[in-house]
């Protein structure tokens, strides 16, 4: 069974195909957001390279959120396009869940973290337990700070990716301490295999979804929606 996967939440573009347990091909590409001109190359390239054609695929998946408003849209309206002309299934994969997937059999939790700005990040809590990758807490948004308090809490290492590590590195291992540990530079990034794997695990639990219910998982509101709400409440003071 071969299975088709995107993760566009940030500024990488990436794209996966993995049969069964093999890993086919990935492409990823770290160009600032250029989403809606280099992913869809991106993937006809891979495909091409494999010999394969979008009939040959029998899942799609995403990556689902958080993260990118614009890059989410991408990435999904891509994979229901594709699946709704071939009439496939698809996965949607919540994007801290692949994240966190590039750290495997990790000795402590895991922590991936991406910004969402005014001091919050996207994150999620999760480890290895007999070779099972479990999901300690479901991917939210928080204030670093509370973050950092549920942390303390707790007494494993903890394994950090993402995209934080320049902007809270010196808080983390201050409030932390030497507990805190970075990612590799590849492991911070996300990556659509790790989208295709955990994918693959979910078709096995019967969790695969018509295209038209695959949807984004913002866990906010847009820039647009937070200004338009501001504006409305300074007229209702």
């Amino acid at each position: 069974m071969k299975i088709l996967a995107i993760e566009s939440s940030t500024r990488v573009a990436t794209c996966a195909v993995m049969d069964d347990d093999s890993l086919l091909g990935e492409h990823i590409i770290n160009d600032n957001m250029t989403h809606s001109v280099k992913l869809m190359p991106s993937v006809a390239s891979l495909m091409d390279n494999l010999g394969l054609q979008p009939k040959d695929i029998d899942i799609y998946a995403a990556a689902v959120g958080p993260g990118s408003f614009t890059g989410l849209r991408i990435g999904i309206a891509s994979i229901k396009a594709m699946a709704h002309a071939h009439k496939k299934k698809t996965i949607a994969i919540p994007t801290m869940d692949a994240l966190a997937f590039n750290i495997p059999f990790a000795d402590g939790i895991i922590v991936p973290m991406l910004d969402a700005r005014r001091d919050r990040v996207y994150c999620g809590i999760y480890k290895w337990v007999d070779s099972k990758f479990i999901v300690e807490m479901e991917q939210d948004v928080l204030n670093i700070k509370d973050l950092i308090d549920l942390l303390k809490k707790r007494d494993e290492k903890i394994i950090i990716n993402g995209d934080v590590k320049e902007k809270y590195e010196d808080m983390l291992k201050e409030e932390l301490g030497e507990r805190v540990i970075f990612s590799t530079k590849a492991g911070q990034m996300p990556r659509a295999s790790s989208v295709a794997e955990l994918a693959l695990i979910k078709f096995s639990n019967n969790e695969s979804i018509d295209y038209k219910d695959l949807l984004p998982e913002y866990l906010r509101k847009s820039q647009a929606e937070r200004q338009y709400d501001e504006k409305i409440n300074k007229k209702n003071e």
